[in-house]
Order: structure tokens, then sequence, then C-alpha cells
């Protein structure tokens, strides 16, 4: 049963667990440059999410793996610089964090201190809790990431919907449970079956944020280039586009193209 909803003026860790406790829904995006953060911080978003996503949307990559520290680094710095309200989370990139803590921690400071990031985010469960530990006793807030993990992708081979078996599932509400524990803030779980989903979420007290969890979670996260239909070769069943970007801005540069070559583009009063 939702209460009330609360005016935020800045968004943070507290914040996001009271809206879980209040009910209200948490609404997050990613965002890798000022101008598209100044737009989505503007428009009331709660977190936006610097993804290594990146890797894709902004540079072209198959996968999330070759972003480097020094880019996620660059694209939060552009990002924290925009933003007047929300909470802005960081990914950790590949090769960061994975199987040696102490350079997890130098990572997430580096990542603190050189953008200005208000929080890291991890994939894994109980594989990475040593170097979950290490970054939170430095009094950095870390946000999980469970279910299909994109760092992992060639050992999983695939990225269709994790936990369906029964062993996986259990695994999952282990380390959810295990994220907790430790004192991350929040958990981000993506490409799960909807009832095991809701079934996390309701069993932690921290908010548990969606994409391609079904509706149960507290809060859903989308890469804003698809959302807006600016990237046009990726489908997924849980993408629900707002807009169709690619269409329209490719009409508006097609008339531009137009206009400068019959040179109707600068009239008379576009001159000086």
């Amino acid at each position: 049963m939702s209460a009330l909803k609360k005016e935020y003026k800045r968004i943070t860790t507290k914040s996001l667990v009271e809206m879980k406790a209040n009910g209200e829904k948490i609404a997050m995006l990613t965002a890798y440059d000022y101008t598209m953060a100044k737009i989505v911080d503007h428009a009331g978003i709660d977190i936006i999410l610097v993804g290594d996503s990146a890797s894709n949307v902004m540079a072209g990559h198959e996968t999330t793996l070759p972003i480097t520290l020094d880019e996620m680094i660059y694209h939060a710095s552009s990002v924290i610089r925009a933003i007047e309200r929300c909470f802005v989370v960081v990914d950790l990139p590949f090769g960061t964090y994975q199987g040696n803590s102490r350079k997890a921690l130098s990572s997430a400071i580096r990542i603190m201190k050189e953008s200005g990031g208000h929080s890291v985010k991890l994939e894994g469960g109980e594989e990475i809790a040593e170097s979950v530990s290490r970054i939170l006793s430095a009094g950095i807030p870390v946000m999980g990431h469970l279910g299909l993990t994109p760092q992992s992708i060639y050992k999983f081979g695939t990225y269709t919907v994790r936990a369906k078996e029964e062993e996986e599932a259990n695994q999952l509400k282990r380390d959810a449970k295990l994220l907790e524990k430790l004192g991350c803030f929040g958990l981000v779980l993506e490409k799960v079956p909807s009832k095991l989903a809701k079934e996390v979420a309701e069993s932690l007290t921290i908010p548990v944020i969606g994409i391609g969890a079904g509706d149960g979670v507290d809060g859903q996260v989308l890469v804003t280039h698809d959302m807006l239909g600016m990237t046009h070769e990726f489908s997924p069943r849980f993408l629900r586009r707002y807009l169709d970007l690619y269409t329209e801005m490719g009409t508006a540069f097609k008339s531009y193209i137009k206009d400068v070559k019959t040179r109707d583009f600068p009239n008379k009063e576009e001159q000086y």
C-alpha cells in the first residue's frame, strides 16, 4: 500500500530506502554525457546509471567488456556536472574488481574521487563478496547486480533469461540476501522471471530495481537510448519505446541536407 509521495530535493541512498518503504516506485535511466544527463535529471529521474553499456551505446562495441576505467570516469564526470537532484550510480567496468578486492577498492576510489559519482555498481554475488566488503569499508555506497550479468556474457554464452531453473534461482536468492547483509544500498535484477524477482524484492529491505524483471520489484531501469528509440536493432520484450528518435532524427537530418544543398539554409533572417 503506497503512501503520499514525498518530495526530495536531492536523492540519496536514504531516500531510496524510504521510497521502497513507502511503496513509491523508483525510476532509473542511463546517461553517459552532460547534455543527456541534464535533460534526464531535469525531468525528475531518481537515479542515473552511468552504465558500462556506454561500451555498446557510445562506442559501438558488441559487449560491455572493452570499456576501461578511465573511460567510465570520463562519462561519469560529464554526467555529474549536469545533475542537480538525482542519485548517480557508476558501473565498475570488467576487470577492475573481479578476483582482487584491493584492486576493486582502488577502482572504486578512483571513480568517486575523479568523477564525483555517488556510488558504484558491481555484477555478481558471493564470488565478489570480498570486493564489495572492502569497497563498503571505505564508505563508498555499493549497488549489486544479479541475474543476467553482461560482463559474464562469454561464461553464459547467451543473453537469455537467467535463474529459470531452481538451482540458479536459489543461488540468486542467497546472493541477494548476502549483498544486503554486506551493506549494499540497492540491487539491480536483470532478465529474471517476474515471480522470482518479486520474491527477492519482498524479502529485502533495500530497493530492487528491475530490467526485464517484471512489475513486482521496487523500480525500473532502461537504457535511455533504447527507450527513446535512438537504437533500433535491439528489441527485447522488456523494452518500451517512448519515442522513435531514430526515424525523427533521420528526417530532420535529411531536411537539413536538402536545405543546404538547395541554398534554402541559411535564409536572410539567419545571417548577420
